[in-house]
């Protein structure tokens, strides 16, 4: 049994009309090809959880956040064909509203999903769990907001 390690990074601005959710879309030859996903990447050795959502970001958007936050929520699932198990920590990055996506080669695609509409698109559990989360602490003022939020 194999064991994987990545970070997963919600992307969400603040228009007038509400919190808008950054999607990806994977590029042809790659894993998971022609999916919608959210910025995700693997923590190279000596980086710790933070650090690599902060990276990928940078590397698959060019995006800087305003305000940057940990999620409780840790998405673990097994993939069969890789006889792996994979832990994703979750993150939060608020960008402006005017932020300009600037994607890799990783991704052809982006868009902006409403809040209403963010939960039927995305694909894994763990990371619909991690999504209830970040509206009530993090886009609704919950109590643990303050304690979540990470210094830049």
């Amino acid at each position: 049994m194999n064991h994987g390690y990545y970070a997963s990074c919600f992307v969400v601005r603040q228009t007038e009309s509400g919190h808008d959710f950054l999607q990806l879309l994977r590029a042809g030859g790659q894993f998971m090809q022609q999916t919608w996903q959210l910025v995700t990447g693997k923590i190279e050795d000596g980086e710790t959880a933070w650090q690599a959502a902060l990276r990928e970001l940078k590397e698959e958007t060019g995006l800087q956040p305003i305000e940057f936050y940990q999620l409780d929520t840790v998405n673990t699932f097994y993939i069969a064909a890789r006889d792996a198990i994979f832990q994703s920590p979750m993150f939060c990055a608020l960008v402006t509203n005017d932020a300009q996506v600037k994607l890799s080669d990783e991704h052809t695609d982006y868009r902006w999903v409403k809040r209403e509409q963010i939960a039927s698109e995305l694909m894994w559990p763990g990371e619909k769990a991690a999504l209830v989360e970040l509206m009530a602490q993090i886009l609704d003022d919950g109590s643990a907001k303050p304690f979540l939020r990470l210094s830049l």
